[in-house]
């Protein structure tokens, strides 16, 4: 069990680094920035769980995260030019570090006794923390704020997790299918764009006769189209 529970945290934390450093390039961060947003990404879920449930923090009494960290912030500028092909390469490392995270926080809950609800609670926080951090710190609106679902998909991969440890089906099944879950998961809601209705109604820019009068005057054909059409919700 313990040799799993590493093998989930290291892959983790080397995921999410590489997401966090990802985001930090496509923003143009120097070297500096690239490292601390990949920092951040990797250990804020695991650093907040750690923090409520009173236990040492995992990254400060293990000084192998730092490094594991390093080492992915490294792979992804190393690595950037073959990245930037593969369109969904941000997607890919933020997903495999969602759902890895997600089941080790399940695991960390149940090993404190918590209840169910607080296990869901402590996963979706290690799962998705990082993340929001990192989308702050590039000034961007955190996706689980956003019309795609993602802490969602936390929350029920968590539950299968729980729903699995609960009926004793295996060890490597109760571990790999929740984790495969999320993946999965994911990867048909943006393939669909699936979300969370949406609870704003849709409003349509309208011109004054006045307005209207200057622009039909003043603006070329093209423009008129594309204020025609301008929509936002």
């Amino acid at each position: 069990m313990e040799t799993i529970y590493s093998i989930l945290m290291m892959a983790g934390t080397f995921f999410l680094a590489i997401s966090g450093a990802l985001t930090a390039m496509e923003r143009k961060f120097d070297v500096f920035g690239v490292v601390i947003i990949a920092f951040i990404t990797s250990i804020g879920g695991g650093t907040l769980r750690d923090v409520i449930i009173s236990k040492e923090v995992f990254w400060i009494i293990d000084p192998t995260y730092p490094y594991i960290i390093l080492a992915g912030s490294i792979f992804a500028m190393v690595f950037n030019k073959f990245l930037e092909y593969l369109r969904s390469t941000l997607l890919v490392f933020d997903t495999v570090g969602l759902a890895l995270f997600t089941v080790l926080g399940a695991e960390i809950g149940l090993s404190y006794d918590l209840n169910m609800l607080s296990c869901v609670i402590l996963a979706t926080i290690t799962g998705v923390v990082g993340g929001v951090l990192r989308d702050v710190l590039v000034n961007e609106i955190p996706v689980i704020f956003r019309k795609e679902i993602y802490a969602t998909i936390s929350i029920a991969g968590a539950s299968l997790y729980l729903l699995l440890k609960f009926y004793d089906v295996g060890y490597y099944v109760t571990e790999l299918v929740p984790v495969l879950f999320i993946i999965i998961l994911r990867f048909v809601v943006v393939r669909f764009e699936i979300s969370l209705p949406n609870i704003y109604k849709k409003t349509e820019w309208v011109l004054s006769p006045q307005a209207d009068e200057i622009y039909s005057n003043y603006l070329g054909s093209a423009e008129k189209r594309i204020i025609n059409c301008y929509k936002t919700t």
